[in-house]
This record gives C-alpha cells, structure tokens and sequence, in this order.
C-alpha cells in the first residue's frame, strides 16, 4: 500500500512538473510574441500621406476578378453600367460617368458647363484651381475669380457679391465650384444651410453649381447627411473611390442624363475611354456598398493623431479636425521640410503643406496598431533632431 502511495505520489509529481513546464513554454511563448509584435509594430511604415495610397482588401479583389466586363467604350460593360446606375440613384440623380481620377471628372464638368472666355467662382484654396495643373485654362479656357474663404468655404453671399455685371468688358460669370470637404482647409465641412443658400444664389443668377466631392462620402459621414441631399443641391458632383473609399482607381461624374451625354463626348475627346474597365468599375462598386459607414474610424484615428501632436514642443497649432486630415502648423522657426525629413526616419511619411505645416491623412490602411506606433515615434522627435534634420532633402522634395 505504501509503495503504491508513493508510486502515485511520483506520478502527481511527474504531472505537476509536466504543468509547469507547459506554463513556462506558453509564458516563453508568449513573451516571444510580445516582443515579436512590438518589433513589428516598430518596423512598419506609417503612410499619412494620402487617403489615396490604400490597397485593395481581399474582399476588394475578389470582387475585381469576378467581375463580369465588356467594352465599354460600346458601353457594353455590364459592371461599368451597374457601377454608374448605382451611384446615380444613391444620389438621386439621373446618371452618372466613371472617369480614371477627379481631375478628369472635374475637368469635364467644368468644359461642359462653361465655354472659353467665361468665368468660374470658387476659393482660392480650390483643387481645381490649385492642383489640376491649371487644366481649367488648358482645357476650358476659363478664368477663375478667387474668394477668400473660412477654410476654403465660401458664403452665398460672396457668391452674390462676385457675380460680373452683363457688360462685354467682362468675363461671363457661369459655374460656381465648391469643394467638399475642403482637402487645403484640414478637411472642412461645408454647412448645409451655407449650401442651400449658395444653391438659391446660383439658381436666382442663372448658374451652374459643381462639386468638387473628391472626399464628400467623408462629409456625409461626419454630419449623417444622406446622399440625396447633395444631389438636389448641385447640377454636377464628381466622388472620388480611390480616397477613403480604398478603390485603386476612378471617379464617377453625376449630373443629368443631358449633362452626362455631353460629359461622354469629352471624355472621349480627352482620351478617357476605357474598354474592360469592369474589373476596376468592380471596386468602386464594392466600394460604395461597404466602406462608407467604416469612415468614421478614420475621422476618430485622425483626431487621436491631432492628440498626439498636439501638445509637441514643435508643434505651434493643430487646424480644427472635422473629418480624417490633420494639418500641423510648426513652431516658429522649424520648416515643415525638416518635420518631413525627422519623421520620415521615423518610418512616417507626410506631406508638406507650405513652409510651415504639414498634412496627415487617415485611411482604410491606418488601424489601431499604426495608431499606437503614430503617437510613440512622434515622442520621439525633439528639437535637436530636427534640427539635424533641417540639414538633410528627402528624395524628390525641392
């Protein structure tokens, strides 16, 4: 009996160290993936730099390969169609064109609401006007008349005020462009009565009114505004897919059938025609049924990134964050280039906004991880470094 006891004695024992063994491998495990992790997270590359540098999710692809195509230039892609039929009707207007980029569409709908010697309003810190490598001159021969606004938004009554008199002296006031939200503003959010009012202006004068929504899904978020809504208030609105919506590729222009028609003829004639474009018409269009909503994680993270900044010793101000840009204004006396520079050593890229800002952009690619890497290296920068960083030039920057 006794030496039974201890035979089972020296299995509990056996068992016991066996648990304990177990126990350490997993603690040991579990260290290594910790650390493992955290090595990880210190190696990845942060991308602020757009909304535009996504790539496509697995879902994303699998739509893309699956995709039905035609020719679409016989507009015979039965995905183009769908693509464009869907995001006509979530707008509630009559059709829409899917174009490669905003530029395109944004061009084309100025050449179709305008003709050569006349006039467009819009604000001084415009995309249209400041990064379409003056396409309004190139390809519609127009002039601009600049308004200085909050941010880039301008008032119904700036409009009223800036309208040319009907005298041959001057440019035909025709088409008034709106960005919303505006990128050069930290994305700004346009008020909608502001909108209303404009719409009453231009309708009273005989206008056109335009869109710029290269990020207008993240204004609809943001202010839980419907679709619809946008739609009645404009004769044209350009989306963007390829921002925060995470396309690889494309824009669609939304208007009247009329209108559209007429837009179908300059795309051709700019050489936008595409044959089986249904494989990337596929993302847009799994792009407009599922990563809307998701947007608001994107303006949530861009305000942790203002946190973090925020309270920087190199840091003079954060511009207001209504949707998912930041923009930095740095102390006096630290050129952006050289935040650029640290930053980048930093595994962070970003762009610079002028001399003394810098812009950073959330995105479908920027989760929480990235987050919590963000706001460790961005400690990490003082002043001494970026002063030895003011000695140094990214390729490409001049």
């Amino acid at each position: 009996m006794r030496k039974r006891t201890t035979l089972l004695g020296r299995r509990a024992k056996g068992q016991g160290l066996s648990k304990l063994h177990r126990l350490s491998d997993h603690s040991s495990f579990a260290t290594r993936h910790s650390s493992l992790h955290s090595q990880k997270l210190q190696s990845m590359l942060l991308d602020l730099r757009s909304d535009t540098v996504t790539r496509p999710t697995p879902e994303m692809l699998r739509a893309m390969t699956n995709a039905p195509v035609g020719d679409d230039v016989f507009g015979e892609d039965p995905t183009v169609n769908e693509l464009q039929a869907f995001a006509a009707d979530m707008f509630g207007m009559e059709a829409a064109l899917y174009c490669s980029s905003g530029t395109q569409t944004n061009q084309i709908a100025i050449n179709v609401h305008t003709r050569p010697g006349d006039e467009v309003i819009c604000s001084n810190l415009s995309h249209i006007y400041l990064y379409e490598g003056g396409g309004v001159a190139q390809n519609s021969g127009v002039s601009m008349r600049l308004l200085e606004g909050d941010r880039g938004r301008i008032t119904a009554a700036q409009v009223l005020a800036n309208i040319n008199a009907d005298d041959a002296h001057y440019p035909r006031t025709t088409l008034v462009s709106l960005e919303n939200t505006v990128n050069k503003g930290g994305g700004a959010l346009y008020d909608l009565n502001e909108l209303h009012a404009i719409r009453e202006v231009c309708s009273a004068k005989g206008l056109q009114l335009h869109c710029d929504g290269a990020r207008l899904f993240n204004a609809m978020v943001a202010q839980g505004i419907d679709a619809k809504v946008f739609g009645n208030i404009f004769d044209s609105i350009s989306i963007c897919l390829s921002k925060g919506l995470g396309a690889p590729v494309g824009s669609l222009l939304l208007g009247t059938k009329d209108f559209i028609y007429r837009a179908h003829r300059r795309r051709k004639s700019m050489g936008g025609g595409m044959r089986q474009a249904g494989f990337i018409a596929a993302a847009g269009l799994y792009a407009l049924q599922n990563n809307i909503n998701r947007l608001q994680e994107d303006h949530a993270r861009a305000r942790a990134i203002g946190d973090a900044m925020r309270n920087l010793d190199w840091v003079k101000n954060i511009m207001p964050i209504d949707s998912n840009i930041v923009i930095a204004e740095m102390a006096d006396g630290i050129p952006s280039a050289a935040v650029m520079v640290a930053l980048a050593k930093e595994n962070i890229k970003c762009f610079t906004f002028g001399n003394d800002k810098i812009r950073l952009v959330a995105h479908l690619d920027f989760n929480d991880d990235h987050l919590s890497a963000f706001h460790e290296r961005v400690q990490r920068i003082t002043r001494e470094k970026l002063e030895e960083a003011s000695k140094e030039r990214l390729p490409g920057m001049y």
